[in-house]
């Protein structure tokens, strides 16, 4: 058979790969370049972070940038795509970053991390880790947004679907001891303030059903399957499966305590979706392991599914989504 023709992976409608490594992304893409956005007076930008590795991000502005000389919260945002489709150019992408950049009144910063199977797991946390330390980077070689509006000191990590893995873990990271100089101390406070994860994409053993309702379980088991298989896809067959690589699991056997999370406040938001067992037992974990109740939220918006606030901006689950994680940032 024709290798450029015969297909080794496909996950309908995600991604599609061939023998001949040939890879075809089924997500429609619609990208769209940066610009001052009409609705919400945002500007927003594109920026290399790393040359050698090709990452870049996409800068988001708010038109008030510079009232009373206060400088901006920064909150740094993974988009979804199972790690191997997604963009931060992708239109419900860029125009979610401008309405939470004017809500929130921050700088915001749209990773675009390398993606699988091209990049395996791990480029996407070595990709966050990068961008961590670039936004928190000062001196005459930092970016001019960052430098003259943002507060290093005051990083807020958000993700989405796979986005919030790449979120969980990079806080991880950010929690262990760093080498001195790596990341800004701020008088002892962690740099990473305050951690959102939306939908994220973690997973259970596939042997044993994931936490929460069964008959929700047994809705989306073909679904969790297909995931399982992806996530050994990105991983390049690196791992050790899910249940057992904390990495995607973070319950496995060695897995790091959610207590190193880096940050103050987590909110951790669940939608009708495969993901959400392991989401709410994530959620339940933090409360389990001395995270208080008002530093460790909890926002359900079933039966609204996986990416409604993408597709239903205006919907009204969406505004409340939006309005935590606003909340989250200004601490209001």
């Amino acid at each position: 058979m024709d290798p450029d023709a015969e297909v080794t992976f496909e996950f309908v409608p995600v991604i599609r790969q061939y023998k001949s490594r040939r890879v075809e992304r089924l997500v429609p893409t619609n990208p769209v370049p940066a610009s001052v956005d009409a609705a919400t007076g945002v500007a927003s930008r594109d920026v290399t972070i790393d040359p050698a590795t090709g990452l870049w991000a996409r800068l988001y502005l708010p038109a008030r940038s510079d009232s009373g000389g206060r400088r901006l919260h920064i909150a740094l945002y993974f988009h979804g795509g199972g790690l191997v489709v997604g963009s931060a150019a992708d239109a419900p992408e860029h125009a979610f970053l401008n309405r939470l950049a004017a809500r929130a009144g921050a700088l915001a910063v749209s990773v675009e991390y390398r993606l699988a199977p091209e990049h395996p797991v791990p480029a996407c946390y070595d990709d966050a880790w990068a961008a961590l330390r670039w936004a928190t980077a000062a001196g005459a070689d930092a970016d001019p947004w960052v430098r003259d509006h943002g507060d290093a000191a005051r990083v807020f990590v958000l993700g989405f679907s796979a986005g919030g893995n790449v979120a969980h873990n990079l806080a991880l990271r950010a929690g262990s001891e760093p080498e001195p100089g790596l990341l800004p101390s701020g008088a002892g406070a962690p740099v990473v303030q305050g951690l959102a994860l939306v939908h994220p994409f973690f997973l259970s053993s596939p042997s044993s059903p994931p936490p929460g309702d069964p008959d929700t379980a047994a809705k989306y088991a073909w679904v969790r399957g297909k995931l399982a298989e992806m996530w050994a896809f990105a991983c390049g067959g690196r791992t050790a499966g899910p249940g057992r690589d904390p990495r995607v699991s973070p319950f496995a056997d060695g897995a790091p305590s959610l207590g190193r999370l880096g940050c103050r406040r987590v909110l951790v938001c669940l939608a009708d979706d495969a993901l959400a067992g392991v989401g709410k037992a994530y959620y339940d974990a933090l409360l389990a392991g001395g995270w208080a109740a008002a530093d460790a939220e909890l926002l359900d918006s079933a039966p609204a599914d996986h990416e409604f606030h993408l597709r239903e901006p205006e919907s009204a689950k969406a505004v409340l989504l939006m309005d935590r994680l606003v909340a989250l940032i200004t601490g209001s």
